[in-house]
């Protein structure tokens, strides 16, 4: 089963925090809270880990995969983004949203959508989040942690770590987290398409 790490949902402490971070860069899965619920992070170079997270959520290899970025400045070196895309991306960030952006080729081909040649973009405002990556000092690749037909908000750690069993390696518990999804918002073809309207309002269109 997991390794369990509770964290303070504010002051993350730096051991635990370092302990999540060497999972990822053992190879492992994490489960960690986020501005819009739990999720599933692993690393860069963990090309076997997208087949895994696809099993526990049960959904298709086309699905799009996300990059959990600190900061605008790191996320430009993995997509490409133009001067329309960065100023709504640094007026909408931290925050709930989820961004489609054309891959630049620091992003393995196999942790891209592969018709698209795109990845989903995400700046965090969780203080978890913001430690695991000044901890991993490059982004995480990160999905929403769900599970078909279940109710994400009757479920706790507990019953997350039946869920996922031995497929995930460390679970971050930082309390109650409300599994509400990040608005997600295409901007890899020049325009704003609006893919899923969820936690963040939509003032940009």
């Amino acid at each position: 089963m997991a390794n369990i790490l509770r964290v303070h949902p504010d002051n993350p402490q730096p051991r635990s925090i370092k302990a999540a971070i060497d999972t990822v860069r053992n190879g492992g899965l994490i489960i960690y809270p986020t501005g819009s619920g739990y999720a599933i992070g692993w690393g860069l170079e963990n090309l076997k880990a997208p087949k895994i997270v696809a099993m526990i959520k049960e959904i298709d290899a086309q699905h799009h995969f996300t990059m959990m970025c600190h900061s605008i400045s790191q996320m430009t070196e993995f997509v490409l983004v133009d001067n329309v895309a960065f100023r709504l991306i640094k007026h909408h960030t931290p925050g709930p949203y989820t961004f489609i952006m054309p891959a630049t080729r620091r992003v393995p081909k196999k942790l891209q959508h592969q018709k698209r040649k795109t990845i989903g973009i995400r700046i965090d405002e969780n203080p978890v989040v913001h430690a695991l990556l000044e901890e991993l000092g490059e982004p995480l690749m990160t999905s929403t942690l769900e599970f078909p037909e279940v109710d994400m908000y009757e479920l706790d750690v507990m019953d997350i770590e039946l869920k996922v069993g031995n497929r995930i390696n460390t679970i971050i518990d930082s309390g109650y987290c409300a599994q509400e999804p990040s608005t997600v918002v295409d901007l890899s073809e020049g325009e704003v398409n609006i893919i899923r309207q969820g936690q963040g309002e939509i003032d940009f269109v």
